[in-house]
């Protein structure tokens, strides 16, 4: 199955929308902490769901299951853990929480997207789910958008 990410931060809504738009996505899981920021309008929950419906054809969830804790992120923000420790704590996390077990695999049968801020995957949770997901169910392939 191939699962797809992208980040809002330093996009444009038409450069946003069109990626996904031309990807086929089906399905956006937004799977930040906190889904009514500020950062870009059209990123937050209300906007986001009626946008991806209007403009993709698509639907939209809020899922906490792949979201940090406010602990974890207020620590790496702040610098009080390095992206290293936070990459660590975060992958113990989804194994506390066992979201290979515990994650709907059918949110996966069309095409769909976990959605965070951060503009690129190198420093994003999205990255480390869905590398974690690849790791525990094995027939995963990651586009980033």
């Amino acid at each position: 199955m191939e699962i797809y990410s992208i980040g809002f931060t330093q996009k444009t809504a038409e450069q946003f929308f069109t990626r996904i738009k031309d990807a086929g996505i089906r399905l956006l899981l937004d799977v930040r902490l906190n889904n009514v920021s500020q950062l870009a309008g059209f990123a937050k929950r209300a906007d986001l769901a009626f946008f991806l419906k209007e403009i993709c054809g698509a639907g939209y969830l809020h899922e906490r299951l792949l979201a940090p804790t406010q602990e974890m992120l207020d620590a790496y923000r702040s610098k009080a853990a390095s992206w290293q420790e936070y990459e660590t704590r975060f992958h113990a996390l989804m194994a506390e929480r066992q979201i290979e077990c515990n994650l709907d695999r059918a949110l996966f049968e069309s095409p769909t997207v976990l959605l965070c801020s951060e503009p690129t995957a190198d420093r994003c949770h999205r990255r480390i789910v869905l590398e974690y997901l690849r790791e525990k169910w094995g027939d995963v392939t990651i586009s980033h958008l």
